[in-house]
């Protein structure tokens, strides 16, 4: 910074710029606080119909989204703003100051340009004409104060330009709307962007270099600033796509980082996050670097990293995919860029991929460290990636794997290949046991790309409702277990997010149980529609496919229990919903109360008793599950209950009110539903059959009296809540209609059991 261009800085043009940040902070407050209010929660509470139920509510929360971060960015400029103008404003007095005291001492501070400046001593012409020499002490003032004022200009210009580096770092992350990125001032940020800077050079360095210490600088500066977005986008791209595949390659390589790895591998399962974290965040950045460095770390994936026998660049990426919200636009390239070499390693899927198997606990780095498996199939880091993603989720496994002039065989989609058809590499634990985390993280991928939220989570008020994409992959999961129900009981692990789609889909499913085809123009569909609404789109299943389907589920406590208390607590809302007399005609089922209770208590009870076939056969069957484990599975989501159920579902929603399969979104407390799931956890609880006893007949008849009180206890709460007249009736419609369900269930399991036998022979 020259010195005039500080000396005599008029601050009121940034003054202002500063006070009008300020105001629009303050007024972007007020719009963003009734952008949340006034729209975002009054589109979560209102009925939505048709698209409108996914289009326009999502884009309604996405724009009440964006006011949010608008006002958070301009927090951020008027926290960095605010801060350069009061330190500019405090050097500019320094300078000042500075100068004064010299010219008491006859020195003067001239400015040269281009940032230089001259300090010299005022001598009378008749003495500097003799040739006059200052006194030492006069040479020393000259010295202190060229020192001074170049100090002050320095920081002065580390100032300015901080502002600028941070400010265009902040602007430069996303190309449309605005940056979440907080900041309290610019020195926060800027120390962010120093530390990327110096981390970066650190993982840089030769794998036999880094020391226990330098290892120590990198996870703590990483954990710490994993979720800071200007840092995570200094980092990854000061550091580059190559250096991150060999820097996390060659720490885990034995032959390179031997004597790192003896002191520190306890650890590198916390570095792994870390850094997976701060590349997560990093490819949220639209910066021209950040675009740079995906495109460049998608073509490096088919190639070696640190030589021929290195792994490949997608064994090593996909690690450090396993934490992390990654972009959606990066996860669909790169999901593409690997199924091709997915293609061309296994012969377009004719037989296993041998590249990606490791076929010793010695053999090669071990790149996962965040969980049991090796990290050699790129194919599992990369689908759990995709679990946290759920529209990149549903994309990748929508798309086809073969294309559709394949030579070999018609396209088959993503998700039927990795699901039905491809071998898996086999791999271990470091126990030397077989495990097998690529089909685990396929389901977690299922679970995202069919619910439309990450797995392990639950649905919130702002979850869209259900698309067409969602619905059709759902009812092609059910359709291929019904297949080959082996595909989930052999690989019980995928029972609990194949469990909590199924409960998410409950109104598609009750829809399949009454046999009425769908059909626009058909008068017994419209009122199918009516008694089981559904705002998005609905899955179309086969009533014989759902039978087998949730017989398979119910072999596994997690997928049992996930489907079993949110189908209670789904029957319990339509009881709510369809006695209620004030429910508008247009929502109104063309029935009597009578039909309309065993209608419901009918089909929830055909779903339970297909459950309780699926638990027979886990308990009395070649698996000997422990039947305790059933009731303590069901136990378990009473914790969640308790949070969630009792602020109700609108049928405007989801109308999928469970805690297993939809939280709160609005409406009024669902009163039936908290009484019906306390007694179902209240039941299990007490319940306690000694498995030396159990016979087929005990545990049927245990789960029909069950379904039996709990379609009762939810039919007359749901008159009783509405004063019908009916109140002391419908318990007895209720148990008559559950108990033809159960036989309905009963009559469907004899059926499969007869096509097994027909198949076999």
């Amino acid at each position: 910074m020259d010195l005039d261009a500080l000396r005599f800085a008029n601050f009121k043009l940034l003054d202002d710029a500063v006070e009008d940040w300020g105001r629009i902070v303050r007024n972007l407050k007020d719009v963003a606080e009734d952008a949340e209010n006034g729209l975002h929660q009054a589109a979560n509470k209102a009925d939505w119909a048709g698209e409108n139920s996914r289009v326009s509510k999502e884009f309604v929360g996405k724009t009440a989204g964006e006011f949010q971060d608008a006002h958070t960015q301009a927090q951020s400029i008027h926290a960095i703003l605010s801060d350069t103008a009061g330190e500019l404003r405090a050097y500019q007095k320094q300078l000042a100051a500075a100068i004064e005291r010299g010219l008491k001492k006859n020195l003067t501070v001239t400015d040269t340009g281009k940032g230089t400046f001259t300090v010299t001593m005022n001598v009378h012409p008749d003495r500097a004409a003799s040739g006059y020499t200052p006194p030492e002490h006069d040479e020393h003032d000259v010295t202190v104060l060229r020192d001074e004022v170049e100090k002050i200009l320095s920081k002065a210009t580390e100032s300015d330009i901080s502002a600028k580096t941070v400010l265009t770092a902040l602007m430069d992350q996303t190309d449309y709307g605005f940056s979440d990125a907080v900041y309290k001032n610019r020195d926060s940020a800027d120390a962010a962007l120093k530390e990327a800077d110096e981390l970066a050079a650190l993982a840089k360095k030769d794998p036999e270099e880094l020391t226990p210490a330098d290892f120590d600088t990198l996870n703590e500066g990483l954990k710490k600033y994993a979720d800071d977005p200007l840092f995570a986008e200094r980092f990854a791209t000061g550091l580059g796509p190559e250096k991150t595949l060999e820097f996390w390659a060659g720490l885990n390589d034995p032959h390179k980082a031997a004597q790192l790895g003896q002191e520190r591998v306890g650890q590198y399962d916390d570095l792994q996050r870390s850094l997976s974290l701060t590349l997560a965040s990093a490819s949220q950045s639209d910066s021209a670097a950040m675009t740079g460095w995906k495109g460049k770390m998608i073509s490096l994936g088919d190639h070696p990293v640190g030589g021929q026998t290195g792994p490949m660049g997608f064994q090593v990426m996909s690690n450090l995919m396993r934490a992390g919200d990654y972009d959606d636009g990066f996860l669909r390239s790169y999901g593409t860029a690997l199924m091709a070499t997915e293609r061309k390693l296994t012969g377009d899927g004719e037989h296993p991929n041998m590249a990606w198997r490791r076929t010793g606990i010695a053999m090669g780095p071990r790149l996962n460290r965040m969980g049991d498996d090796s990290g050699s199939d790129p194919l599992s880091g990369y689908l759990r990636a995709l679990s946290s993603s759920p529209d990149a989720a549903t994309d990748f496994l929508s798309k086809d794997f073969l294309p559709k002039e394949g030579d070999r065989k018609e396209a088959v989609s993503n998700f039927t290949y990795l699901f039905e058809d491809r071998e898996w590499p086999k791999d271990a634990d470091l126990k030397g046991d077989d495990i097998h985390p690529g089909q685990n993280s396929l389901a977690m991928a299922m679970e995202a790309a069919t619910t439309g939220h990450p797995a392990g989570e639950l649905p919130t008020a702002d979850t869209p409702a259900h698309n067409d994409q969602q619905a059709k992959l759902m009812a092609s999961v059910v359709k291929s277990i019904s297949d080959d129900p082996g595909r989930l009981t052999d690989h019980g692990y995928m029972s609990d997010s194949i469990g909590q789609m199924a409960s998410e889909y409950l109104p598609d499913i009750n829809r399949a149980t009454t046999d009425v085809k769908p059909d626009a123009h058909s008068e017994q569909w419209q009122q199918i529609e009516k008694l089981f609404p559904v705002t998005g789109a609905s899955a179309e299943m086969n009533h014989a496919d759902v039978s087998r389907f949730l017989i398979a589920v119910g072999q596994n406590p997690e997928g049992y229990s996930a489907v079993e208390v949110g189908q209670k607590a789904y029957m319990a809302n339509l009881m709510d919903h369809h006695l209620n007399p004030d429910l508008p005609v247009s929502q109104r089922y063309d029935a009597s109360v009578e039909d309309t209770v065993k209608e419901i208590s009918r089909r929830s009870a055909e779903i339970g008793g297909s459950l309780a076939i699926g638990r027979q056969e886990a308990v009395l069957g070649p698996a000997k599950e422990e039947d305790d484990a059933y009731n303590h599975a069901v136990s378990q989501w009473q914790n969640v209950a308790n949070g969630v159920v009792g602020t109700g579902i609108g049928v405007g929603t989801s109308f999928v009110a469970s805690p297993a399969a939809g939280a709160a979104a609005g409406g009024i407390a669902g009163t039936v539903s908290s009484v019906v799931l306390g007694e179902l956890f209240q039941d299990v609880e007490g319940s306690k059959l000694e498995d030396s006893g159990l016979d087929s007949a005990k545990l049927w008849e245990d789960s029909r009296e069950r379904n039996i009180a709990l379609a009762q206890r939810a039919a007359v709460e749901a008159a009783k809540a509405h004063r019908l007249p009916d109140a002391g009736k419908v318990g007895g419609w209720a148990m008559d209609a559950t108990q033809n369900g159960f036989n309905d269930a009963s009559t469907n399991g004899r059926h499969m059991a007869d096509d097994l036998e027909t198949e076999i022979s």
